[in-house]
């Protein structure tokens, strides 16, 4: 049996399933929960009503770019890996980089999944789920205490004109990761001659940047929800285009 055959094979679709099931009741016993609890609290049953089908509504965008996220892995780890890590807790560009590191560190990479094996891929879910838990883990104990502080910072940082030290943290976070990304790209552009991921990540700049002004210009508020899967769904076209 080849690995795409083991890594799609029925045993993992059956595994997978039963986590997400798991999941999914879950969130409809919470959602019932917190029905009940509104109802307790007085709140009108049409509010929470159109409130839960707006709710439901709003995800279905937003799910648009964690399928494109399960296709661009599948390719390397299988369709049941790669739906458990974008189902749960992770989101394509930390599973991208975590799965890549991985394979890296075993002298393999993602972009030739012609060279990896089974053992390859239970290493590779093994550093994505390892990594990722610890915000969880980080939650659990620490969640109720950062909040308090975040609200106090917050309530101080209203007070004062300009923005706050977490703004500009989360600002340079954001820049230090595309920055890293970009620097990739650019590397591979400079040394490899290998342009298309520069130029893909072009494409997809220029289409968010389009999105933006659409949403603050022509105030096409809409737009916002489709910004991050339209950018990907044209990036992801245009790579195919320009590999031909």
């Amino acid at each position: 049996m080849d690995y795409f055959s083991q890594a799609n094979s029925a045993p993992l679709y059956i595994l997978v399933g039963v986590v997400l099931l798991f999941v999914a009741i879950s969130c409809v016993l919470f959602t019932r929960k917190s029905y009940l609890a509104g109802l307790k609290m007085g709140m009108d049953r049409n509010v929470l009503r159109t409130t839960i089908t707006a709710s439901a509504l709003f995800t279905v965008l937003p799910s648009i770019s964690i399928l494109l996220g399960v296709i661009a892995l599948s390719g390397s780890l299988g369709v049941p890996s790669s739906w458990l890590r974008l189902s749960v807790v992770g989101n394509l560009s930390y599973e991208a980089i975590a799965a890549e590191a991985a394979s890296q560190a075993m002298g393999v990479s993602l972009k030739d999944a012609a060279s990896l094996t089974t053992g390859h891929l239970v290493t590779i879910v093994l550093v994505m789920t390892t990594g990722i838990s610890w915000g969880i883990i980080a939650t659990i104990f620490f969640g109720k205490s950062y909040s308090r502080k975040s609200t106090q910072l917050l309530n101080k940082s209203k007070k004062k004109e300009g923005k706050s030290f977490a703004d500009w943290a989360m600002v340079a976070m954001f820049i230090g990761f595309c920055g890293t990304f970009i620097g990739s790209y650019v590397a591979e552009a400079v040394v490899f001659k290998h342009f298309l991921p520069l130029l893909t990540a072009l494409v997809a700049g220029l289409v968010m940047k389009g999105c933006e002004y659409l949403v603050n210009e022509k105030q096409l508020a809409w737009m916002e929800n489709f910004s991050l899967s339209l950018s990907m769904l044209i990036a992801m076209t245009a790579a195919v285009l320009l590999a031909l």
